[in-house]
């Protein structure tokens, strides 16, 4: 015989079954109000509990997935709190929590990478700091990042990750500081090695405005922007 438990809780006005929007299954019971005086469901599968329908759009389950598809095609906090229809500090507070769950991809050993650096600004104008990353030359896919002044400090972060994978060859620019970090048998600064890495560069400028040369839309945090730049490569 068919029972209650089994097939989920009716809704009495229109009798469509809830679902549970964590495991999509129907063995639902209640758990009582919320503060608000809203019914809340229990699933006996997952054992989570939920409301039907939220008045704050950041409780809604798929909220963090439309936060990394809106931050991948360059919207900004503000546009992207619009959109969603949450407030700009939690969007923040968020997109720094995902940024955490998103681990950096393996790196395959005996590969080529390009390498270069991004001259940006933090908080205001006059705090110029850069981004300095490696792109893989066979697949085109950054494998390690950096932000922070352009210094020895800031470029070992990514060197190092190359040479535990044991790259074949690094392809920079001329900047001197990449003569005393980088072994010279794996260097190599010949011209137009680097193009693909310099195309990149203009992809990301395009896609997040506050990379661009000329805006107002530059980072007030080297926080939020290390967290949206992993969301952007690795999201």
């Amino acid at each position: 015989m068919m029972t209650k438990e089994s097939f989920g809780i009716l809704c009495s006005k229109s009798g469509v079954e809830l679902h549970c929007p964590y495991c999509k299954r129907t063995n639902i019971i209640k758990s009582g109000k919320s503060n608000n005086n809203k019914q809340r469901y229990k699933c006996k599968d997952c054992h989570k509990r939920f409301i039907n329908q939220y008045d704050y759009q950041a409780y809604l389950t798929d909220v963090n997935e439309q936060i990394i598809t809106l931050t991948k095609e360059g919207l900004g906090i503000r546009s992207t709190a619009r959109v969603l229809k949450i407030s700009t500090t939690t969007l923040i507070r968020r997109i720094i929590e995902i940024s955490k769950t998103i681990n950096q991809p393996a790196i395959h050993t005996g590969k080529s990478y390009e390498v270069d650096e991004m001259r940006i600004f933090i908080g205001k104008k006059s705090c110029l700091r850069w981004i300095v990353y490696a792109l893989e030359r066979e697949s085109k896919a950054v494998v390690s990042f950096n932000v922070g002044r352009r210094t020895n400090k800031t470029l070992k972060t990514v060197i190092k990750s190359l040479e535990h994978s044991r790259a074949k060859k690094i392809y920079t620019d001329k900047l001197i500081n990449y003569q005393y970090i980088i072994n010279r048998a794996q260097h190599n600064t010949n011209h137009r090695k680097t193009n693909h890495i310099e195309r990149n560069n203009l992809t990301m400028r395009i896609h997040l405005k506050r990379l661009n040369r000329k805006t107002l839309c530059f980072s007030k945090s080297i926080l939020v922007l290390f967290s949206i730049l992993r969301i952007y490569f690795w999201g």
